[in-house]
């Protein structure tokens, strides 16, 4: 009697005849996962079968996110992962797994002897580019914009030219986590000068780095415009900038204007220089928790002044820090006027600052800012008062206008805003969170989300000393690893099964998945249209995921009790067509919120008084029982 043939050996014959269109362990043709069961997507539409018994649809949204792996990728880069070489295989793994990761950049050998206009152009290391070259100018125009990652190096620039200028329009705009390197640029410059005029304005998750820059320089001026404006959660420093210099004014206008969490430091900036002068207008004006470092600014200058002029006026909170400013120069004058006039207090310290003049004028948070080992000559307080107020957070109607200088017109409201009829703005839900896809879970086991292994993240994904990845996956790690807050259950995930897992523990296997159907009404007003309660319009509990920066997609879920979900259609308030359809969840007890939330800046009250609801934004999503 023949035998039946072995289940598994058809398997494996199945596996075998894929396999021909293999080299290299990387597939010529991306399959279709439709045709193949062992794909990364095809084993989560199983896996959602098995855990989740609603009758619902499979959610596109959630299948949309799955490693896009062909069944043979999946096993190759698993195999490299066991053995701990994907990082030799990073390119490829990062393209066919759509992950975000920053390319290599090899020294560009261009080189130009006359005048260079840069246009649409992007990823680029200029390494001794435009050395003693006299006169000319090299324009940087529509460099790296809307781009994902904006990865550029400038080390040794315009080293020893003469009167020769750099001019930066309109570089790096609207780009998602450019990470920007400025080593020894205009090292020994004589005249000419390097602008920056709207240098990387709304950006998210910016990573810019000034290292000796314009050291040795001579009356090579530098100047920063509406730089990193609007931009969002990130860090820019300033090394030893202007070292040496003799004459180099400096001017920082409208810099980190309207910006949400940036962080400055400059450290040994201007050191040793002589005659410097640098100009602080508007600098962090109407910006949200800046933090600035000011190490050693100055140090050994001579004859330097620096005026802050409306700096980090009409602020929230942030904090600066002045350590060893001016220390150790000669004949330096600081002058500060309306410095810190923020709505609700910040902290300031100043450690050692100053042996010049200094002069305070209208000076903001008096009772927050410490003087330690202050100079005490030619120290001047004018009109040194605390004009900061907690009380002071202005509030106005939702109609279309800014709430306040800090919170997006529409970003939060009251549940009573539900109502259909209601015109309302709606602010700008767009992701801005590099696009990615989850990894298979049999290779996330081998990357997980876990500082104890941190160090073959860092080797995997390039991730060196002091860098932009290093620094990204430090934070997501640190923010899943942090302690959950009063009432929370939280869990970072790295595959779709992990997220289902993790839903399902809290709510039960009948669960569905919400979020807002597109960006349409983005930044402008809208009317609700019909509009109806999850679970009936009762007070529910539901599982709410937003993205985290990291290599691969990463899911930031946590357990939100106490709150009501609906979904409304959106309407054009003019003609009245339906333009989205989106899901809005309202938080009912808020008491374990902060004062200085975003939500009390814009709505007026304070923890615990109010209930605030918000939209779910692009790629984010809630978890609710199925209706």
């Amino acid at each position: 009697m023949q035998k039946p043939i072995n289940l598994f050996c058809l398997l494996l014959l199945l596996c075998f005849l894929c396999s021909s269109n293999v080299v290299n362990g990387v597939s010529k043709k991306q399959e279709d996962s439709t045709e193949n069961p062992f794909t990364p997507k095809a084993f989560l539409i199983r896996y959602w079968s098995k855990q989740i018994t609603t009758n619902l649809p499979k959610s596109q949204f959630i299948l949309s996110k799955a490693s896009p792996l062909t069944a043979q990728d999946s096993a190759y880069f698993n195999k490299l992962a066991q053995q701990n070489s994907l990082s030799s295989h990073l390119d490829s793994f990062c393209s066919l797994a759509h992950l975000f990761c920053f390319p290599d950049l090899s020294p560009s050998l261009e080189k130009h002897d006359e005048d260079a206009n840069f246009a649409n152009y992007n990823n680029q290391n200029f390494t001794n580019y435009g050395g003693d070259k006299p006169g000319g100018v090299d324009s940087f125009k529509g460099y790296s914009l809307d781009e994902n990652v904006s990865q550029d190096t400038f080390r040794r620039y315009s080293s020893d030219s003469t009167g020769h200028k750099e001019i930066f329009s309109a570089y790096g705009s609207n780009s998602n986590v450019p990470d920007q390197t400025f080593n020894t640029y205009g090292n020994g410059a004589t005249g000419g000068g390097g602008e920056f005029t709207t240098y990387n304005d709304e950006v998210n998750a910016p990573n810019l780095r000034f290292t000796s820059y314009s050291a040795q320089g001579n009356g090579h001026k530098q100047s920063f415009t509406s730089y990193t404006d609007s931009a969002n959660a990130g860090d820019e420093s300033f090394t030893s900038y202007g070292k040496n210099g003799n004459g180099i004014p400096s001017v920082f206008t409208s810099y980190g204007r309207d910006t949400n969490v940036i962080g400055s430091g400059f450290s040994g900036y201007g050191e040793g220089a002589n005659g410097a002068n640098d100009s602080f207008t508007t600098y962090g004006f109407e910006s949200n928790n800046g933090q600035n470092n000011f190490r050693s600014y100055g140090d050994g200058g001579n004859g330097g002044v620096e005026t802050f002029s409306s700096y980090r006026d009409q602020a929230n909170v942030g904090g600066d820090s002045f350590q060893s400013y001016g220390k150790n120069s000669n004949f330096a004058k600081v002058n500060f006027i309306n410095y810190g006039k923020s709505f609700n207090e910040g902290t300031s310290k100043f450690t050692g600052y100053g042996k010049g003049s200094v002069e305070f004028k209208t000076y903001g948070p008096k009772d927050n800012t410490t003087f330690k080992d202050y100079a005490q000559k030619g120290i001047t307080f004018s009109q040194y008062e605390n004009t900061s107020s907690s009380s002071s957070v202005s509030t106005m109607p939702m109609s279309g206008k800014k709430i306040n200088r800090w919170v997006e017109p529409g970003k939060f409201f009251r549940e009573k805003m539900l109502k259909k009829g209601t015109v309302m703005p709606m602010p700008d839900i767009k992701d801005k969170m590099p696009r990615r896809s989850f990894l298979p879970r049999t290779i996330l086991s081998k990357l997980p989300l876990s500082t104890s292994k941190i160090e073959e993240l860092k080797s995997t994904f390039h991730a060196g000393e002091n860098s932009t990845m290093e620094s990204i996956i430090s934070a997501a790690l640190a923010e899943c690893e942090r302690a959950p807050s009063q009432g929370e259950t939280k869990r970072c995930v790295g595959s779709a099964e992990d997220m289902i897992d993790f839903a399902t523990s809290v709510l039960g296997r009948n669960i569905a998945v919400r979020t807002t159907e597109s960006t349409n009404g983005s930044k402008q007003d809208i009317m609700i249209g019909s509009i109806t309660g999850v679970d009936g319009g009762k007070v529910t509990q539901s599982v709410s995921c937003h993205q985290s920066l990291f290599p691969y997609l990463v899911y930031y879920c946590h357990s939100v009790p106490q709150v009501r979900v609906y979904e409304a259609d959106l309407l054009d308030p003019k003609t009245k067509a339906k333009i989205n359809h989106g899901v809005a969840i309202c938080h009912l007890d808020t008491s374990a919120w902060s004062p200085t939330h975003g939500a009390f800046l814009a709505l007026g009250s304070g923890p615990g008084k109010i209930e605030v609801c918000h939209w779910i934004f692009e790629n984010d999503m809630t978890w609710t029982i199925a209706d």
